[in-house]
């Protein structure tokens, strides 16, 4: 999708503005990497915001939001037919610490606006247990349903509107009801998280390792230039990294998406590493820093309930974590937007709600955000959750596959991917 934006001067690193509705706010693309994050803490390495909930119960459970119009949550996950969906959403909230590096965002008419950037809806089918994680673009044009504000006051019904402004209309529990409504799943569980996050977390497990592909990287948008290789990228780099989109060799947001699920499959590698489990500190760490940048909704604030969630997904392998975009058309009414699949979409959801694999068929490689990549002979790869000691061969699946239609852009974790950079070697 096109955007305006000034470019920032060579040299700083500056986070650029992106277009929101009539009303522009600079950052608002960064909160997905925050959404990432979250994501994959919770569904790859549940069990950390677990571990230390008795110093940080408070944290997490003094802001935690109602879902309007949701039912009790049982106690026990596996009473959840059709398998547990939680949704997460990145919200662009100006926070004092970090207005140095947004400029007019954070003094402008526009610091206390918040909209829902990022939006990741996280589905953990019944046994067998897998895991798949839909992006919903941002410039997604989709019916918002009315909704209970803060106040107690509620907004109108509409018909077609970004979904990135839901939250402006009615908070957490609007998203999520927006998204209910879009995919035709119950949702009992969500949390919004801010920009801190990214730093916070990113830092707490000592970086996350991505690969930069063809030639490199460079946007000045976002103050990137990167050569191509490996790169340990923590704090702003991290932002600066699920932000670039003018970095890429496609140069849309629809690739920017692609070049996330890199981040995320590459986190959840981190995650299960014997760096991170087997260190007690960096497992307070990273607990701290998650629980203190969430904003759960009451549902998820039970601590039996994240148990449960981490024990669901532990030993789910690789190959069955599953990324995937929602698919889309371009609007016929405005270029730099685009509306539901919904026929595509319906297949996606038929297989989830079937408690079927999937299997994306499209060509990561075609979509200008990433390009698959062998690994590098003698490079270390990462146990997979699933295996056991002792395991010579992956188990046979239990369900025949269901491929996904090619309108779905996907990539498993255990796909290797690098950005697809906008330089040539």
């Amino acid at each position: 999708m096109s955007q305006t934006t000034k470019p920032a001067k060579r040299g700083r690193r500056t986070i650029a503005r992106h277009g929101f509705l009539k009303s522009p706010h600079p950052f608002g693309q960064l909160m997905k990497i925050v959404g990432v994050v979250l994501a994959v803490v919770l569904v790859s390495g549940a069990g950390v915001a677990a571990y230390a909930l008795t110093d940080l119960t408070t944290d997490f459970t003094d802001d935690a939001v109602a879902l309007e119009g949701q039912a009790p949550v049982p106690p026990d996950i596996g009473a959840i037919e059709g398998g547990v969906n939680l949704f997460i959403a990145g919200t662009d909230e100006c926070l004092p610490e970090f207005a140095a590096y947004f400029g007019d965002r954070c003094t402008g008419a526009d610091a206390s606006g918040e909209l829902n950037d990022v939006n990741l809806l996280v589905h953990i089918s019944d046994n067998p247990r897998r895991v798949t994680v839909v992006s919903f673009p941002r410039d997604l044009m989709v019916p918002i349903p009315a909704c209970t504000r803060a106040d107690g006051s509620q907004s109108s019904a509409m018909s077609k509107q970004q979904i990135n402004s839901a939250f402006m209309y009615g908070g957490l529990s609007c998203v999520v009801n927006t998204v209910s409504e879009l995919s035709g799943m119950n949702i009992p569980f969500a949390a919004k998280v801010n920009f801190g996050g990214v730093i916070n977390i990113t830092d707490a497990i000592g970086g996350v390792d991505v690969c930069i592909g063809n030639g490199g990287i460079r946007d000045f948008y976002t103050g990137i230039d990167w050569p191509a290789g490996a790169r340990t990228i923590q704090g702003i780099e991290a932002l600066q990294f699920l932000r670039t989109r003018h970095g890429l060799e496609n140069g849309s947001d629809l690739a920017r998406i692609s070049n996330q699920q890199q981040y995320m499959s590459r986190l959840a590698h981190k995650l299960v590493s014997e760096d991170v489990l087997s260190n007690p500190a960096t497992l307070y760490k990273l607990a701290s820093a998650a629980v203190k940048n969430v904003t759960p909704s009451q549902s998820l604030t039970n601590p039996l309930t994240l148990v449960q969630i981490a024990l669901a997904v532990k030993n789910v392998p690789f190959d069955e974590i599953v990324f995937v975009q929602y698919p889309v058309n371009a609007d016929p009414a405005d270029p730099n937007r685009v509306v539901p699949n919904r026929a595509a979409a319906d297949q996606l959801w038929a297989a989830l709600a079937a408690n079927q694999p999937i299997v994306p068929t499209s060509d990561p490689n075609a979509g200008g955000g990433v390009i698959v990549v062998e690994p590098t002979p003698g490079e270390a790869v990462t146990p997979d959750p699933a295996a056991t000691p002792g395991d010579t061969a992956a188990p046979a699946p239990s369900q025949t596959a269901i491929e996904l239609p090619d309108s779905i852009p996907g990539t498993t974790a255990a796909q290797q991917t690098c950005s697809a950079g906008n330089l040539r070697g």
